[in-house]
């Protein structure tokens, strides 16, 4: 694994429909947030690359960087139903920094095993000499698959 992208995996007792379907709606990233920094989204749930829907996010989370309360928008970027599904950000701050979240869903016995994984090797130049990533640690990664579970075990939305 490269130093410029965190990938983790856990096997989910679901099949990837019932996963996907939280990953393409705006309040199911809310609901599997780990970072703590997702507060609210707006927006339909996506159909295709290209789609987007505004998140409202609190930074106070992280406690890193003083930005408080701000919105960025997600904009697809890969869609394969019930596989994959990627994204870029764009928020208050320019240029937009390029990196990349996304899941991948593997069909498995008893369930689906889903990779979440987090890439800023193509991020802009002035974010690479900042030296800011990554952002998200491995940790908050892993701790929204835990809550990815647990979110469609119990049934979503309810």
């Amino acid at each position: 694994m490269s130093t410029e992208r965190i990938e983790v995996q856990r096997t989910i007792k679901a099949d990837p429909a019932s996963i996907f379907s939280v990953l393409r709606d705006p309040q199911g990233h809310v609901a599997i947030d780990g970072s703590g920094m997702l507060m609210d989204a707006d927006g339909d749930v996506v159909n295709s690359v290209g789609d987007s829907f505004v998140v409202h996010m609190d930074r106070e989370a992280l406690g890193d960087i003083p930005l408080g309360e701000y919105d960025v928008t997600v904009t697809i970027e890969t869609f394969v139903p019930d596989r994959e599904i990627a994204w870029t950000i764009l928020g208050t701050i320019r240029p937009q920094i390029g990196h990349v979240y996304g899941y991948r869903i593997e069909p498995v016995d008893g369930g689906s095993l889903v990779t979440s994984y987090y890439d800023w090797s193509n991020i802009d130049p002035k974010w690479r000499e900042a030296g800011i990533f990554p952002v998200i640690a491995e940790g908050s990664l892993k701790a929204t698959l835990g809550i990815l579970a647990r979110t469609v075990h119990r049934g979503y939305p309810h």
